[in-house]
């Protein structure tokens, strides 16, 4: 009996030591000693925690004992430490700039990663240090699924057309991109090393920021100092020189006389050049214009905080010389920017930040008929740069458009400056335990200065470069906006398992500008010294001689609640509607309502899953909603009088002339918002203690009612089309990324990452069945190359398809031939309905400038004080068109034209060589080429010198080498796969367009 009463008391006694709760108190630093405020400290697997104070203490209570706290903050790898008896515990956090996606930021406020239920991706400031990008959209290619950057140019400071998810409507396709909170246009003005952090919206989940939202969001945030830090003192600078990366293979002197001379022949006029044998291989004019760049970069930062504040501040300067034309196209970039926040009371929070950015941008004729490079391709290379007078060469009989390029380059005065001032401020106010209520203002104000000069010059015969009178013109520009935005917040959890978070908030955003602009005329001794307007006795002021004042003004108001809940911290909702309004649409259209939800569920967290250690999250996500997109011309669907009209009185001379109004576009009053309809399916894996991460998401993306521009009679009036609603775009999915980490013993860490995403667009309707929009120049005079129509993707390009090269003139006889007069050795098109004629009718698909496949693969290490790192990306799929070649007689040729038609059975591929009228120069798949690559975008080797100083002045010095876009694997034969407009019709149509240098560097990281 006595064993049974004591087996019951050891039995009572050890459930209730099993059912003990405790208190936990502590402390959190790092590993320097200093507090961490803002710390979430969380008991695992339950929804109960809180957050370190301003000296990083906390206090849990009604912890069972044995229980695992977690401790996460942005920056710092999370940790977890077992509680059994003690009660108070000091945790110290190491720093790890590879884990800035614990906590996320989202739409108003932040979640921590495994919390999130959209399809959200984040790039780091060390990303960003290992690339040294000199424009923030080429850190982002190729490190996040689902993201693709076309290079609008690669000349210093030039722009990227950033797509998240594919191209879903044809008008203006860009992202949303926010930092601090503060709307960007333009990132060219953002220097790099100020960013922390870029977070990446891609589904539904961006419905909370509204109309600019449609096509994604990028949040950017940038680095500042936290309380209780002692001043931080960091010094990054890196110089180098860039390179291009190819030329293109053009015929030499000799090769070119054989080929026109045989072309002259052809066509039965007599051949230029009766001598052959002292041409040798002439002017490489290629050579001539490229130039090895310098480029160089300077930052500096301090960061620091005191009890109640903190605060940063940096300096940056860059400068970068173009590959082609050298100071003729630099780019040069100062940047100022400070951030302060202060905490006036506990629950009285203030947050401030100002940037202040000049650039300085030179620019040559580029990407563009008649570009240097265009140019330069075209050439005659049997001519010298300079004549025996020390003249540039002239390019006579080389078409309209052919000059020498290095004669453009000397007369070609453009520059353009920028002085952009962005800054943000906020309060947040704590109440009733569980309310925050925020306001922030943000605002941008920027100055557009922009200066041409134009001098007497004679490139040749005929040429449209010529001037016969001397011109200056000085712009100046302002832009201005403005978004104020208040919310309020509320946060609960309820009996340990609900937990709650409400925001309820209102946006106002305004746009303005201004535009001026004076030109003048007939400049003193034709001289750049003299080239300004003031100067001049013929001057104008351009818009107020015709009586206009060019201005814009647009406006948003918005609406948006937003309710997060989650249930024992692995069922997992989040619902948003937003309504926005535009002064872009009529008072009926005005206002749309823009729903959006997500749910998650943490199967890991469930008990079924308690005694599998395999998994350390596996989350599945789903979310759908509808975006709005507003992004046409101010007031289009009223008809203003913003057309100009010229009148004559009395006469036809210059002096009757009088400028009066017209017209502008015609109006459309019916005009609505643009729809996305968005849906995401995803899962999130951690697993072989978390050395392992997998994301995975399909999505579906559907665009109705597209704003777009359509071609219409001229009996409806002049002025520009309207705008209207016409059309449905569709983008369909797949996202996979990986990554694998590891440490093998105490020295060496790697990590491996790779990501891929397919993609399928289609047009799925226009406004009208048999319907289509039309863009994309193609040689001279010929129809529009690319379209947007109903079961084709956006953009397709519409062309010939060739079938061989005619061998004879009996094929010609009895074969469909287009108006052109055909001979032997012509392109034979395909008679693709079969009517006996080759005409517009017999145009198919050609291909189209979307990738069905872009991937990137990343690898990266450490060993002792050794770093390692390379970056790699692909494009797969799709198709770009060759239009840098120039249909005259005496231009140069790439040197594939040594492959022509000689004769019967000489080649199949390509046509013969005449300077008479023929078809083959109609746009064809003989100029529709493989656009896919793959592009070691930056490798770097670092060293960290060791310092085992007690107490050392330099924390940090590090020294590296580095190479940007080493090399490109490609078949295309132009200069760049990666550059394009970035256009959703005409996109993908390379004319000489400049190509993203080859960049080496030497740099050094120092931290004080």
């Amino acid at each position: 009996m006595r064993h049974i009463i004591f087996k019951i008391l050891m039995f009572s006694f050890i459930a209730q030591a099993h059912a003990q709760t405790i208190e936990v108190n502590g402390v959190v630093q790092d590993a320097s000693g200093f507090p961490i405020p803002g710390v979430n400290v969380l008991v695992k697997n339950t929804t109960k925690g809180t957050v370190t104070d301003f000296d990083g203490n906390f206090t849990i209570t009604n912890v069972d004992a044995g229980s695992t706290l977690s401790f996460s903050y942005i920056g710092y790898v999370t940790k977890e430490i077992i509680v059994n008896d003690s009660t108070t515990i000091t945790v110290q956090l190491e720093e790890d700039v590879a884990q800035l996606s614990e906590v996320v930021v989202i739409g108003y406020g932040t979640q921590t990663k495994k919390e999130i239920t959209g399809a959200v991706s984040v790039v780091g400031a060390e990303t960003i240090e290992k690339l040294k990008p000199t424009r923030i959209e080429q850190a982002l290619q190729g490190q996040v699924a689902g993201v693709n950057i076309t290079t609008n140019t690669g000349s210093p400071g030039g722009s990227s057309t950033i797509s998240i998810r594919g191209v879903s409507t044809n008008g203006d396709s860009r992202p949303l991109i926010l930092v601090d909170g503060n709307v960007v246009e333009d990132l060219s003005v953002i220097n790099p090393n100020d960013i922390e952090s870029m977070n990446i919206l891609k589904d539904a989940t961006a419905g909370i920021y509204g109309v600019r939202a449609a096509n994604g969001v990028i949040l950017i945030t940038t680095k500042t100092g936290r309380k209780e830090m002692p001043l931080t003192v960091e010094y990054n600078a890196y110089a180098g020189f860039q390179q291009t990366t190819r030329k293109l293979p053009v015929l030499n002197a000799t090769e070119y006389a054989v080929i026109v001379n045989e072309g002259y022949a052809a066509a039965g006029s007599t051949p230029p050049f009766s001598d052959l044998s002292n041409l040798g291989i002439g002017t490489d004019w290629q050579d001539e214009v490229f130039e090895s760049a310098p480029i160089m970069n300077h930052n500096i930062t301090f960061r620091g905080g005191k009890e109640k504040s903190s605060y940063s501040y940096s300096s940056s300067f860059l400068t970068q010389d173009g590959i082609v034309g050298g100071k003729k196209s630099n780019f040069t970039r100062f940047t100022n920017a400070l951030t302060y926040n202060l905490d006036f009371l506990e629950n009285f929070k203030f947050k401030s930040g100002l940037t202040l950015t000049r650039t300085k941008k030179n620019n040559l004729p580029e990407s563009t008929l008649g570009s240097v490079l265009f140019n330069a391709v075209n050439m005659a290379p049997n001519l010298p740069v300079r004549d025996v007078n020390g003249e540039f060469t002239l390019a006579n009989g080389l078409g309209g458009e052919v000059v020498n390029p290095l004669a453009q380059m000397h007369n070609t005065y453009n520059k353009n400056k920028v002085m952009k001032l962005n800054g943000f401020a906020g309060l947040a106010y704590n109440f009733l335990e569980h309310f925050t209520a925020e306001a922030n203002i943000q605002f941008n104000y920027s100055e557009v200065d922009t200066y041409t000069f134009d001098p007497i010059d004679f490139y040749g015969v005929g040429k449209v470069f010529n001037t016969l009178t001397s011109e200056v013109f000085e712009g100046f520009d302002i832009y201005r906006d403005y978004t104020f935005d208040a919310f309020v917040k509320y946060e609960n959890t309820f009996n340990d398992v609900h937990k709650l978070n409400v925001l309820l908030g209102t946006s106002v955003f305004k746009t303005t500008g201004v535009f001026s602009g004076r030109r003048g005329r007939n400049i003193r001794d034709n001289n750049p010294a003299f080239a300004r307007v003031d100067l001049t006795l013929d001057n104008e002021d351009i818009y107020a001689e015709r009586g206009s004042n060019p201005k814009f003004d647009g406006r948003l108001l918005s609406y948006f609640t937003r309710l997060q809940y989650d249930y024992k911290g692995k069922y997992l909702l989040s619902a948003v509607v937003r309504r926005d309004g535009s002064t872009r649409f009529g008072p009926g259209n005005k206002f749309g309502y823009f729903p959006s939800g997500s749910l998650g569920w943490i199967v890991s967290d469930e008990e079924f899953m308690s005694d599998s250690n395999f998994f350390d999250l596996l989350k599945i996500r789903a979310s759908y909603g509808i975006l709005g997109n507003d992004r046409i011309g101010d007031y289009r669907f009223v008809s203003l009088l913003t057309g100009e009209g010229t009148y004559f009185f009395g006469g036809n001379d210059a002096e009757d002339e009088i400028f009066g109004k017209a017209s502008g576009g015609i109006a459309n009053p019916e005009i609505k918002w643009e729809k996305q309809k968005t849906l995401d399916i995803g899962v999130d894996m951690r697993f072989l203690d978390s050395k392992i991460n997998i994301t995975a998401d399909y999505f579906k993306r559907r665009t109705e009612d597209l704003l777009v521009s359509p071609e219409v009679s001229g009996l409806l009036g002049t002025g520009a089309a309207p705008v209207v609603n016409a059309g449905v775009v569709e983008n369909t999915g797949i996202e996979f990324a990986i990554g694998y980490s590891d440490t093998i013993g105490e020295d060496f860490k790697f990590n491996i990452n790779y990501n891929v995403t397919g993609l399928k667009n289609e047009v799925v309707s226009v406004s009208g069945e048999g319907e289509y929009l039309e863009g994309g120049d193609f040689g001279i005079s010929q129809p529009a190359i690319a379209r947007m129509e109903a079961g084709y993707p956006l953009g397709y390009f519409v062309g010939y398809k060739t079938d061989g090269v005619f061998q004879t003139q009996d094929e010609v006889d009895n074969a469909a031939v287009t108006s052109v007069a055909t001979q032997p050795g012509d392109f034979k098109f395909v008679d693709q309905n079969n009517d006996g004629v080759i005409d517009l009718d017999d145009r198919v698909d050609l291909g189209n400038p979307i990738p069905d496949a872009t991937m990137g693969l990343n690898i990266s290490f450490d060993y002792k004080n050794f770093d390692f790192s390379a970056y790699t990306f692909a494009s797969i799929g799709n198709e770009i068109v060759r239009n840098y070649e120039r249909n005259q007689q005496l231009v140069n040729k790439p040197i594939w034209y040594l492959d022509r038609w000689t004769g019967r059975g000489s080649t199949n591929a390509a046509p013969r060589q005449t300077t008479g009228t023929n078809p083959n120069t109609l746009f064809s798949d003989y100029y529709v080429e493989d656009g896919s690559f793959v592009r070691l975008q930056n490798i770097q080797l670092g060293y960290t010198f060791s310092n085992n100083e007690e107490d050392p002045i330099i924390d940090k010095f590090r020294i590296y080498v580095s190479a940007n876009n080493l090399f490109t694997l490609t078949e295309y034969r132009g200069y760049d796969p990666t550059a394009g407009t970035g256009a959703p019709i005409g996109g993908g149509i390379d004319q000489g367009i400049y190509p993203s240098a080859s960049t080496f560097l030497l740099g050094i990281n120092v931290k004080f």
